[in-house]
């Protein structure tokens, strides 16, 4: 029987002044990633035969469900895939690039869809492209040959190359990632951190040469829960440190054997990551009596449950665009992703690029059908959310908040919010409870910032924490106005739905 007191609200404080802040939101932060990975190109965002294909063969429903989102910067090719591509396979005319062998995810890579492609894409999109090189497979070489292609003006090689592929300007393509996840074993061309840190520190050097304006990303550990992390960030930061703007992080979650409180207290193991690592990048500074400051890509996070059956790509399969890691997002993995985007928010010092992993139909907050619709995750809303409203200066923070055991992390608030003052005086605040079963009465004393005036109050919340959009059920879970929170006397009444993320505006007086 459930016990009647679950009703009663818990009661939570957030203390904020607009002289705390903890730093500047770069607009990369609402970054996200595109993979040759199961369909999430290939009827993703790239079906030619589609009732709303365009021109370019992009699906224009798609093109507007990003600019919905909000996505600021897109990751490409990869993830696993790049360390088994060559590039030049994905550029040309497409009737005559070949058919490979993608031994990352055991699939055929057609290459219809390449550089050229995607950067057509990412213009319609109205993102900035985030490129990332072959370490794995391959080096300096090619990797020189590839930033030539793309970004030098003509009257060379390969930049003549990309002009008679019908693109005369180049990309200039500014942020690239050396290598994805190195330290992995399962990664082709994987490599000991030592051997991974003198490869990227000479490809560094040779792409500044050649470009010297670049911003380029380091691999970090692939999770902290790898057996080298730390010590892989100090060696390949000890050989980087000088060629490098960024070290990467990556981080997957998901519930496990029903343990919901340890998968709601995800954010404080990604908080545990940003921490260590900035401390060891921080330490290697120290070492080298440097004035320069190594900052944070989290170019791979979200919820991804890699133990569920039909995300095993240990089978070979050996087909086209297969149906991969499709995950079906509830209402509970909102609210993950949520409190995610807070710890990436709460850290924006440091975390100044991040991708939500991946963009459409593979751990994606968009799905499409061949042919037929595309719709929104729960995941979705949340990060758009964030996106829309998360720009400005970071407030830092002091909650007050009822806490709770979890088996994975011990004890964590139930409360997690962070706050963002935008240009214009509007103050938001992004809150998720926690708890279950209960709502969570927030408050919080405003009189720092002078009048407050309109309130504006949604929350992502069902009565069933499984509930989930599907394509026969798009709409089975939206956010939903709160028409009872108030800002009256400078100070702040909200109360949070359980299990819910909330975003709250605040109109303040110029």
């Amino acid at each position: 029987m459930p016990n009647p007191a679950d009703d009663t609200p818990l009661a939570g404080a957030v203390h904020l002044d607009p002289n705390f802040t903890v730093g500047e939101v770069n607009p990369r932060l609402f970054g996200s990633f595109v993979e040759h990975l199961g369909r999430c190109v290939y009827t993703g965002v790239f079906e030619p035969d589609h009732p709303s294909a365009d021109a370019d063969g992009l699906r224009t429903d798609v093109l507007a469900l990003i600019q919905e989102l909000g996505v600021t910067m897109v990751r490409y090719p990869g993830g696993n895939f790049v360390s088994g591509y060559r590039w030049e396979d994905g550029v040309g005319p497409a009737e005559q690039r070949p058919r490979r062998l993608d031994t990352a995810w055991r699939a055929v890579e057609t290459n219809q869809f390449g550089l050229n492609e995607f950067m057509r894409f990412a213009d319609k999109a109205g993102v900035e492209a985030m490129q990332a090189v072959n370490l794995g497979t391959r080096g300096l070489q090619e990797t020189l040959d590839l930033l030539e292609y793309t970004n030098h003006p003509g009257a060379t090689a390969w930049s003549e190359l990309r002009r008679s592929h019908g693109v005369d300007k180049p990309h200039n393509i500014r942020l690239w990632c050396l290598g994805n996840e190195m330290d992995g074993p399962w990664q082709l061309g994987h490599k000991t951190a030592d051997e991974y840190g003198r490869l990227a520190a000479l490809t560094a050097q040779a792409m500044r040469d050649l470009d010297p304006g670049l911003e380029l990303v380091a691999c970090g550990s692939s999770s902290r829960s790898m057996p080298t992390f730390g010590s892989w960030e100090a060696t390949v930061l000890e050989h980087t440190y000088d060629h490098v703007d960024f070290i990467s992080c990556h981080a997957y979650y998901e519930e496990k054997n029903g343990d919901v409180d340890s998968f709601l207290a995800s954010a404080a193991d990604m908080e545990a990551f940003i921490d260590g690592v900035v401390a060891t990048a921080d330490h290697i500074r120290a070492k080298r009596h440097s004035a320069k400051q190594i900052n944070l890509s989290f170019d791979e996070w979200n919820v991804w449950y890699q133990s569920r059956p039909h995300n095993n790509t240990d089978t070979p399969d050996w087909s086209v665009a297969p149906r991969q890691l499709e995950d079906a997002y509830s209402l509970t993995d909102a609210v993950v992703v949520g409190s995610l985007l807070i710890t990436l928010l709460r850290h924006c010092d440091r975390v100044t690029a991040a991708c939500l992993a991946q963009l459409v139909n593979v751990i994606a907050p968009i799905m499409t059908e061949p042919g037929g619709p595309a719709w929104r995750q729960t995941t979705f809303f949340p990060f758009a959310d964030a996106a829309r409203h998360g720009r400005g200066q970071v407030l830092r923070l002091n909650l007050d908040s009822p806490v709770h055991d979890t088996a994975d992390h011990g004890r964590v608030p139930l409360l997690h919010a962070t706050a963002v003052q935008d240009g214009d005086g509007t103050l938001t605040v992004f809150a998720v409870n926690r708890d279950t079963t209960r709502p969570l009465e927030l408050t919080a004393d405003l009189r720092a910032f002078g009048p407050a005036g309109p309130v504006w109050h949604t929350a992502l919340a069902d009565p069933d924490r499984h509930a989930a959009n599907t394509l026969h059920q798009q709409d089975r879970v939206t956010p939903a106005q709160v028409t009872e929170t108030r800002a009256d006397d400078g100070r702040l009444k909200a109360l949070l739905p359980p299990l819910s993320w909330n975003t709250i505006r605040i109109a303040l007086a110029p």
